[in-house]
């Protein structure tokens, strides 16, 4: 059973806790376009992080069966593309937070029409990076499983 003061919406406690002026809006939003920004320049941005691919031949030169090489590349593979969609949804994730804190300051329909759009297209393209990183992967026929 919930308490009574969890029923009905927001909780007093809650409510009082909640600061929502303009002044903690703006900061707030400070604060997530600054670590946008740090992210966009560290190594786990998208692009750095997608660049940093291995090829097939780095593991092994071809000649003669080496099945190690090939589940380790694999493998790698299959991180590292997890890696690169989890970068690019944090990115995307943190700037629609930016354009939420911008409609919670100024109201949404003050927004403007470019920042909606925008919004909503990342909201569609964190639903497709999410549907394909989402598709299970079957181990059951592969050595080592």
């Amino acid at each position: 059973m919930l308490p009574a003061d969890m029923v009905g919406g927001p909780s007093a406690t809650r409510a009082a806790n909640l600061e929502y002026t303009n002044e903690a809006l703006t900061t707030f939003q400070k604060r997530v376009d600054a670590v946008l920004k740090d992210l966009d320049s560290s190594a786990g941005s998208p692009t750095k992080v997608s660049a940093q691919s291995i090829n097939k031949s780095s593991l092994h030169s071809g000649a003669g069966d080496f099945p190690e090489a090939e589940q380790l590349y694999t493998q790698y593979n299959a991180v590292h593309t997890n890696l690169v969609t989890l970068s690019k949804t944090l990115t995307l994730q943190i700037e629609a937070i930016s354009i939420a804190v911008q409609g919670a300051h100024r109201g949404f329909g003050n927004l403007e029409e470019e920042q909606r759009q925008r919004f909503w297209a990342i909201q569609t393209e964190i639903s497709k990076l999410q549907d394909t990183g989402s598709k299970p992967t079957n181990h059951a026929n592969k050595p080592g499983y």
